[in-house]
């Protein structure tokens, strides 16, 4: 790494994740009320597909879920709606204001227990507990010290049988060869460059990335890996979709579907990892 992270605050990264939650602009409708939540979630998962078949929801039916980074709710209200009895942890206030007011939209607060917390002392913010699974999509590579959420969860919060389900960017993306390209970036450059450009809003604090060893290396001796893929290639013009178009860019839009879905998971930029936790 060309950039010390680890030395970035955690009120940074709340004050980024305040200023503009994650998926906040997915729909033009009135900000809490229930076509803007429709909205955000159809937009979400129309754009990235491959989210409900990895969280697998409906598996988790009279479970305990612990969701660490849930944003303003979208996969935790499908965890709810599912059946799972759901523990919802974010950094960022303003998230989880909009999530809680989800909740109480679909009806869903009696199954959702929401907390404000910095995830890598997690254990100070909620109470040890064992949950079935722990699921963290898009969340852990923005916290200063990844690893010390690693440790929370295992030391605190699963048991023999629990799964952990989690994603994190990854390092070999046709994302990363796009900002690059962008910027006309020197390569040594390259985590302040993925930092700067990987979200909606650009200026992220902290943005790891992971190859599939780093990842595993993330959880050696804590978890094992039971299945890890890479998914997910955004295809579309920029100026055209914060207008709520959609129109592919030009070096994707004659693609045959399985060529593209072949690049998408040999490219894409969110690895998916599912493991159980060891016997170690």
């Amino acid at each position: 790494m060309n950039v010390d992270f680890a030395s970035v605050s955690i009120q940074d990264v709340r004050d980024y994740w305040n200023n503009r939650p994650c998926n906040i602009r997915h729909s033009t409708a009135e900000i809490g009320t229930q076509e803007y939540f429709d909205q955000v979630e159809a937009r979400k998962y129309f754009v990235e597909p491959h989210i409900p078949g990895f969280a697998e929801f409906e598996k988790w039916r009279g479970k305990r879920v612990l969701e660490i980074g849930c944003g303003i709710g979208t996969d935790t209200m499908n965890f709810a709606r599912a059946g799972a009895q759901v523990t919802a942890v974010d950094l960022s206030t303003e998230s989880l204001k909009l999530a809680r007011k989800r909740a109480d939209v679909f009806g869903l607060s009696d199954r959702i227990e929401f907390y404000e917390a910095n995830a890598e002392r997690l254990s100070d913010y909620i109470p040890a507990g064992k949950y079935d699974l722990v699921y963290s999509f898009g969340v852990i590579h923005h916290s200063p010290k990844p690893e010390k959420i690693v440790e929370q969860i295992h030391s605190n919060f699963v048991h023999a049988g629990s799964k952990l389900k989690l994603m994190v960017y990854y390092r070999y993306a046709w994302k990363v060869l796009w900002i690059l390209l962008q910027e006309k970036g020197n390569i040594r450059q390259l985590d302040e460059l993925i930092a700067r450009h990987s979200e909606a809003q650009t200026g992220c604090p902290i943005t790891y990335s992971y190859t599939k060893k780093t990842a595993e290396t993330l959880l050696a001796d804590r978890f094992e890996i039971e299945e890890i893929f890479v998914d997910h290639i955004f295809p579309y013009e920029i100026p055209k979709y914060v207008k709520y178009e959609y129109r592919m860019e030009w070096y994707f839009r004659y693609l045959p579907k399985p060529v593209f879905r072949a690049l998408e998971r040999k490219l894409g930029w969110h690895l998916c990892l599912t493991a159980g936790v060891t016997n170690s």
